[in-house]
């Protein structure tokens, strides 16, 4: 276990619950029988593939856009993204009545893009993540309110909620795993977590070609990666401080699976677990199996299924690639 400093109480976290509660969903928590069949172990899942805009991403959205002041939320708020938090802020600004720029690369999916621009969004593409956060950083310093998708306290505690509820509603747990891009996500779901049941363990997970969290571990601190991954909702160029302070304190490891075996996941999710997810959840699955391996079979496994965005024909087209 590392440690650091963590700057994100269950306070913190409660605050931004009462504070989106009319504008986000209470997602289900649901025992898994298909998942507990395949996995060996009791499986459940908090499905935050049913939240607004398809994703945990509209809580940190909402928590930020509904702490603006009058000035920042006349100048308007700007996002960068790989897919999903840009569709949450586009979605959610624009139900509150706030101007948003939302930067993508050209790789994000096309869905993203359009559901972003249908919501009212000014969506900028750029050739890749790094220009997409460069261009960002650029509208931030023109004046532009910055609503960043993990280095912010407040987006933090937003995600932070889904671990709440899964505190709240969940049986008997002794693991739980949560994807990384970022790592607000996990960050916040570990800090409820760990504040409301002391001895779950939690672990992340991250795709080859999109591992921010496992490289800045290795490095001692934050650093720049490539990025490779197919998985662009997981495709954060670098973590922050902030979160690499929380994932480093509070989780008990970080776990790499190769793009295929994310695939295989999201397969695997719509079989046995019913639900229609994206290769950001996929990833959970292989992940769970190494869980399982290194903890043994008295393991009681929480999934953390962080969204839903992923076309039948984008599913298709990867099994397709992978030979999934």
């Amino acid at each position: 276990m590392w440690h650091a400093a963590v700057v994100i109480e269950l306070a913190d976290i409660q605050a931004a619950a009462d504070r989106i509660a009319d504008v986000v969903v209470h997602t289900p928590t649901v025992p898994s029988p298909g998942l507990t069949e395949l996995l060996g172990v009791p499986v459940t899942a908090k499905l935050e593939l049913l939240q607004r805009t398809g994703s945990f991403k509209a809580r940190g959205a909402a928590a930020k856009l509904l702490a603006l002041d009058d000035a920042e939320r006349a100048a308007g708020v700007v996002a960068v993204s790989g897919g999903n938090h840009g569709i949450a802020v586009a979605v959610m600004a624009g139900a509150l009545g706030v101007t948003a720029t939302v930067v993508m690369p050209r790789t994000a999916p096309a869905r993203a893009v359009e559901v972003a621009r249908a919501a009212g969004a000014d969506v900028r593409l750029t050739e890749d993540m790094a220009g997409a956060f460069a261009l960002m950083n650029r509208l931030r310093d023109e004046g532009v309110t910055l609503l960043h998708p993990f280095d912010d306290p407040i987006v933090l505690a937003g995600q932070g909620t889904v671990g709440l509820e899964f505190a709240d509603d969940a049986g008997e747990l002794t693991d739980v795993l949560v994807s990384i891009g970022g790592g607000a996500l996990i960050s916040g779901v570990a800090a409820a977590l760990r504040a409301r049941r002391p001895g779950v363990r939690i672990w992340g997970v991250e795709t080859e070609g999109a591992q921010a969290m496992s490289q800045a571990i290795a490095k001692g601190g934050p650093v720049e990666v490539p990025l490779s991954s197919i998985v662009t909702t997981l495709s954060a160029p670098s973590v922050s401080q902030l979160t690499y302070d929380h994932v480093t304190a509070l989780v008990s490891d970080v776990l790499v699976v190769s793009d295929a075996e994310a695939v295989r996941g999201t397969v695997e999710l719509a079989e046995h677990a019913k639900v229609w997810a994206e290769p950001a959840a996929g990833c959970l699955l292989p992940a769970a199996r190494r869980v399982v391996e290194r903890m043994g079979g008295d393991a009681r496994l929480g999934l953390v299924v962080c969204g839903g965005n992923a076309t039948v024909a984008d599913v298709t087209a990867w099994a397709g690639r992978f030979g999934v």
